[in-house]
């Protein structure tokens, strides 16, 4: 990777002058070059285009992780780097593939850093990778208190932020190998304050286009929409496989973040069945891959959020990266008729009892300032456009004989 002075980087994109009126939303790819080309988005190494997404840019590990005794929020009184220095229990240099332990908290500096106008904030989100890999992330601003919120906040950037950025990590179930430059969190962008899709909305894009579709994409099914489209388990399983979930094994070895199919999946977790119930006990502590039943569409003027159905229930969680690019299950004009969801399922102090087609999550979709140059999709080399069950890209599938990668990237 090159390296360029912290001002130099928007000669990366010498075409990123705006001149049409800003609309508030999402940012888009091409707004995002405009940040990165206006000195909004700033960084001491270049920016790759690689790392914008339709919707967001990904965030880069910096060089030094600190180990420390437990999670924290910065307040009015105290930094970030005040709490490290108070809670470090030691300083791993990332420069070189490094071991974080399973369940140890870890808080390191992001490469990019940021000086957004008065009207611009921010929300972070893990990549669809590291949610899979169970890797709990949080992204951390520098003072951050939000005024309109009236508090501090994981994950929120509050308008016109000028700081650095820190992401909190912790490996819930496998120890992982990182360095320098991994990408685990994806951070947006949203000017203004547009309030997500109604279900009038909603209602009125299925009737013209279709957001959910059957297995075999042949015609548009029924959404369920209440203050969102509800997402449901599958069970049943679909396809040539029969598989229907895959459950992480316990004390396994570390996973090497920056191999692409370097493991085999057999070692790290048990692949569960279609069974005959329709129904599968979630075990306490343990980590799940699920699928959803419906096969979603984000339209590529919008993007999309998974949320907790019952927030309140409290007793699993559901996709902790849950972010949909706009072009997600769409393409770039509706050509893919829908692609499935896979949901990273975690119960907590008891055993849970999830049973086929059972409501587990809500998609909300927000309005993007307008439709991305670049959307989800092979073209932008996204692995998960018309996914069934997938693993995350670190670990390779024995399929009818034969071994392939879980995923390529992202």
């Amino acid at each position: 990777m090159g390296t360029t002075k912290e001002n130099d980087a928007p000669a990366l994109f010498p075409d990123a002058i705006r001149a049409e009126p800003h609309k508030t939303g999402i940012l888009p790819s091409q707004e995002i070059r405009e940040l990165i080309h206006n000195r909004k988005i700033l960084s001491p190494l270049a920016i790759d285009d690689a790392q914008i997404q339709p919707a967001s840019i990904d965030l880069r590990l910096g060089n030094v992780a600190y180990r420390v005794q437990a999670s924290f929020l910065p307040s009015r009184t105290s930094t970030i780097k005040s709490k490290i220095d108070d809670l470090k229990l030691a300083e791993i240099d990332l420069t070189r593939p490094a071991l974080l332990e399973r369940g140890a908290v870890f808080v390191i500096p992001v490469v990019e850093s940021l000086a957004l106008p008065y009207d611009i904030g921010g929300a972070a989100n893990p990549k669809s990778t590291t949610g899979r890999l169970d890797i709990f992330t949080r992204l951390v601003t520098e003072g951050g208190f939000d005024f309109e919120q009236h508090d501090y906040q994981f994950e929120q950037v509050p308008k016109g932020y000028k700081g650095g950025l820190y992401v909190e990590v912790v490996s819930r179930t496998f120890p992982i190998l990182a360095s320098a430059g991994a990408k685990l969190n994806q951070l947006r962008f949203v000017r203004g304050n547009p309030p997500a899709a109604t279900d009038n909305a909603l209602e009125r894009f299925e009737q013209q286009e279709g957001l959910v579709y059957f297995e075999n994409g042949d015609a548009p099914a029924k959404a369920v929409l209440s203050r969102g489209l509800r997402m449901s388990i599958d069970l049943q399983g679909s396809g040539a496989s029969s598989v229907v979930a895959y459950k992480a094994k316990r004390n396994c070895p570390a996973v090497d973040l920056s191999k692409a199919g370097a493991h085999d999946a057999t070692l790290f977790w048990d692949a569960i069945t279609a069974p005959a119930t329709k129904r599968l006990v979630l075990d306490p502590g343990d980590f799940y891959i699920l699928a959803s039943r419906e096969r979603i569409s984000v339209p590529s003027n919008w993007a999309a959020e998974m949320t907790q159905f019952d927030p309140s229930i409290g007793e699993f969680s559901v996709h902790y990266a849950g972010f949909f690019d706009p072009g997600f299950g769409y393409g770039t004009a509706g050509e893919i008729k829908g692609t499935k969801a896979v949901l990273e399922v975690r119960a907590h102090e008891v055993p849970i009892l999830l049973e086929d087609a059972q409501v587990v999550g809500r998609l909300m979709y927000h309005k993007m300032a307008s439709v991305p140059e670049k959307v989800y999709g092979q073209a932008i080399g996204s692995s998960y456009q018309q996914q069934g069950l997938a693993l995350s890209k670190q670990f390779r599938v024995r399929v009818a004989g034969q071994e392939a990668a879980a995923a390529k990237s992202r």
